[in-house]
C-alpha cells in the first residue's frame, strides 16, 4: 500500500535536514517523508502527489521563508489536499503570525523551534494530529484506478480487459468527479486521454493497450522459454483442460491466451448444466479453479499474447506472437475458439462500448442498474445473460429473430426466464438501427415476419449472436473449412489430400503432424463446455502418442 506523506518545508538546510532525520525516525515505517527547500519546491511536489493519487496526511512548513511564507504555502497546499493536517514551525517571533494563521488557513498546531526533545516537543504534538487524521480521512483505493468515461468505448474495454482477468479496480467517472477529471487532464498533457490508469506504485498508463496493461498489472504476458514439449493456443475450457493434463503428465507447456482465461465460456454469467455443480457455476469461476490447477501442476500460462503465425519446419512448430515473440514447441494444440461476430447494423459500430455490447459485459450491471437494457439473441448465452442482468436492471427485453425461445436455448433456461417478472421476450423481432447522440438513445425494432417497425428508447444492448472461428493465423498452415474450422481426425483424409505420412492422422489431429484442435474451432465439435474439457484431456494423450513417434 502506498503511504501516506508527510511534508516538510524549510528553506535553513540544517532545519530541514533535522526536522526530516526526527519524522523519518519515528513515521517512516508508517509515511512517506519527503521534504522541500522553498514554498515553490514544496507546491511541485503537492501537485506531483496530486497527480499520481497520492494522500498528504500532514505539512510541517517553516513561516518565515523568502518569497512564500508558511501561511502562504498552506493556503495554497489547502486546494489540493484540504483533509491534510497543517503544522507551522516558528521562532518566539513569529507566535503572532502563527496564532493568526489558525483562522487564516485552520492551523492545526504550531512549533516553537528548536523542539529538541522530539520525544517530548514534537512528537506527542504530531501523534495527535495525525491520529485525528487517520480517523477522518478518505484512504485512497489501495489498487488500479480507472479514470474514465461510462459511455467511452475504450475506458470500457480496459474495464472489461481487468474484469475478465480477475484484477482488482476501481472505476472513476470523470463526469462525476471533478478532482478526478483535472487528474486525467494533467496525466495525458491537457485534453484527456482516456482512459487514464493509476497502478498501486504511481505509474500513469494513459489509453495503454492490453499488452501494456497485462505487464503493468502482474499479468504474465510473455512466455519464459524458447521451447516447450507443448504449446496450446487458446484459454477456454479446451485449452484450460490441455494444460492440466498436460503439465500433470510431464510436459513441458505454456498456454498463450489473446485476451483473459476462460474464453467465451468465461463471460458466461452461469453454467448450470455442467457435470459436478448442481447450484451451477459461473464462467469466471470455472476458468480461475482451472487457472490455479494448471499452474499449481506447472503449466505456464500467457495473457494478452496474440498469435499471429504458425510455421513447421520438419517436426518443430515456431509460434509468432504479435510482439515479435518466438517460441518453438514439440507438438501444438489449437484451442482458439471463437471470435464474436460483429452485425452490420446501423449504429452498432458507432456505439461500440457506449451502449453496444458484444457479451454478457458484466462490469457494465452497475451502470445499468435500475434501468431497461435489451438483450439481443435466443441462445444459452443470451439467457443466462438475460437472467443475471434481471437482477440489478429495472427491465430486460430480450429480442429474438426466431418464433421461440425453445430453438436453440436450454429448457432449463427457458423455464427460467418464463418465472422471472421483469424480462420481456419478443419474438420474430430484430434489430435495424441504433441511434443517439454520444451514446445509446433507442432502437429500431422490424417484425421479420410483417416488416413492420417500431422505434423503443434504450440505454444498452448486449448481443449474443454467434461467433466465427478464430483460425486467421492458421491460414496456410493446416486445412479448414470453407467458413475457418479445423479439419481434424478422419476429416484430414476425407475432405483433403494434405496428409504426409504413411499412419492416419490420429483422432484431434491436424493436417499438420503434431498440431492438434480441441474446443469450438474444430469442424464437427459439439459445442459444449463439457465436451471441450474432454477434447482438451484426450489431446494430451494422443500428443503423448504423437512424441513418441518422432
Amino acid at each position: 500500500m502506498s503511504k501516506p506523506a508527510i511534508i516538510a518545508v524549510d528553506d535553513d538546510p540544517q532545519v530541514l535536514a533535522a526536522v526530516r532525520r526526527d519524522l523519518r525516525s519515528h513515521y517512516g515505517s508508517s509515511y512517506q517523508i519527503v521534504a522541500a527547500s522553498s514554498g515553490a519546491e514544496g507546491l511541485e511536489l503537492v501537485n506531483d502527489l496530486k497527480s499520481r493519487a497520492r494522500t498528504v496526511a500532514a505539512f510541517v512548513v517553516d513561516q518565515r521563508m523568502p518569497e512564500m511564507s508558511g501561511t502562504e504555502f498552506l493556503m495554497a497546499a489547502d486546494q489540493l489536499f484540504p483533509q491534510a493536517k497543517r503544522l507551522l514551525l516558528t521562532a518566539y517571533a513569529d507566535t503572532e503570525a502563527a496564532i493568526q494563521a489558525i483562522n487564516d488557513v485552520g492551523l492545526d498546531h504550531y512549533l516553537l523551534k528548536p523542539w529538541s526533545p522530539p520525544e517530548e516537543r514534537l512528537y506527542p504534538i504530531l501523534d495527535d494530529v495525525l491520529d485525528d487524521w487517520q480517523a477522518h480521512a478518505e484512504v485512497p483505493f489501495d489498487g488500479i484506478r480507472v479514470l474514465g468515461t461510462v459511455w467511452s468505448p475504450t475506458t470500457y474495454e480496459v474495464k472489461a480487459f481487468l474484469a475478465r482477468n480477475e484484477v482488482p479496480y476501481r472505476f472513476i467517472d470523470i463526469e462525476r468527479d471533478a478532482d478526478a477529471a483535472e487528474l486525467a487532464s494533467t496525466a495525458s498533457g491537457g485534453t484527456p486521454t482516456l482512459p487514464v490508469v493509476f497502478l498501486s506504485d504511481d505509474t500513469v498508463l494513459v489509453n495503454p493497450t492490453k499488452q501494456e496493461l497485462a505487464g503493468a498489472a502482474g499479468i504474465h504476458s510473455k512466455p519464459e522459454a524458447p521451447f516447450y514439449d507443448l504449446a496450446i493456443v487458446g484459454g477456454g475450457p479446451a485449452g484450460l483442460a490441455a494444460a492440466v493434463y498436460g503439465a500433470s503428465e510431464g510436459l513441458s507447456t505454456v498456454l498463450i491466451e489473446r485476451e483473459a482465461p476462460g474464453g467465451q465460456a468465461g463471460t458466461s454469467s452461469r453454467i448450470e448444466n455442467y457435470l459436478g455443480f448442481p447450484k451451477g457455476i459461473s464462467g469466471a469461476d470455472l476458468a480461475r479453479r482451472a487457472i490455479a490447477q494448471a499452474t499449481r501442476l506447472g503449466a505456464e500460462l500467457t495473457t494478452a499474447a496474440e498469435v499471429v503465425e504458425v510455421r513447421v519446419d520438419d517436426t518443430v512448430k515456431t509460434v509468432a506472437l504479435a510482439d515479435g515473440t518466438q517460441l518453438k514447441c514439440r507438438a501444438m494444440l489449437i484451442a482458439s475458439g471463437m471470435t464474436v461476430r460483429r452485425l452490420d447494423v446501423p449504429g452498432y459500430d458507432r456505439f461500440e462500448g457506449a451502449g453496444v455490447y458484444y457479451g454478457a459485459a458484466a462490469t457494465e450491471a452497475a451502470t445499468y442498474r435500475d434501468r431497461h437494457v435489451y438483450v439481443i439473441g435466443g441462445a444459452n448465452s443470451a439467457g443466462q445473460a438475460a437472467v443475471m442482468f434481471s437482477k440489478t436492471s429495472s427491465k430486460v427485453t430480450m429480442i429474438v429473430r426466431s418464433d421461440s425461445l425453445g430453438r436453440k436455448m436450454s429448457q432449463y433456461l427457458v423455464d427460467q426466464i418464463d418465472d422471472i417478472d421483469n424480462i420481456e421476450v419478443l419474438l420474430n423481432k430484430r434489430v435495424v438501427e441504433v441511434t443517439g447522440e454520444t451514446r445509446v438513445e433507442s432502437i429500431t425494432l422490424e417484425d421479420v415476419t410483417t416488416g413492420d417497425r417500431e422505434t423503443r428508447e434504450a440505454s444498452a444492448l448486449f448481443i449474443f449472436v454467434g461467433a466465427v472461428p478464430h483460425s486467421a493465423f492458421l491460414e496456410g498452415t493446416v486445412a479448414m473449412a470453407e467458413k475457418g474450422f479445423i479439419y481434424t481426425g478422419h476429416d484430414v483424409t476425407a475432405f483433403t489430400g494434405e496428409w504426409p505420412l504413411a499412419r492416419d492422422p490420429y483422432p484431434l489431429e491436424t493436417s499438420v503432424p503434431g498440431i492438434f484442435a480441441a474446443g469450438d474451432i474444430r469442424e464437427g465439435a459439439i459445442r459444449r463446455v463439457a465436451s471441450a474439457v474432454g477434447e482438451g484431456s484426450v489431446a494430451v494423450s494422443l500428443i503423448h502418442r504423437y512424441l513418441n513417434t518422432v
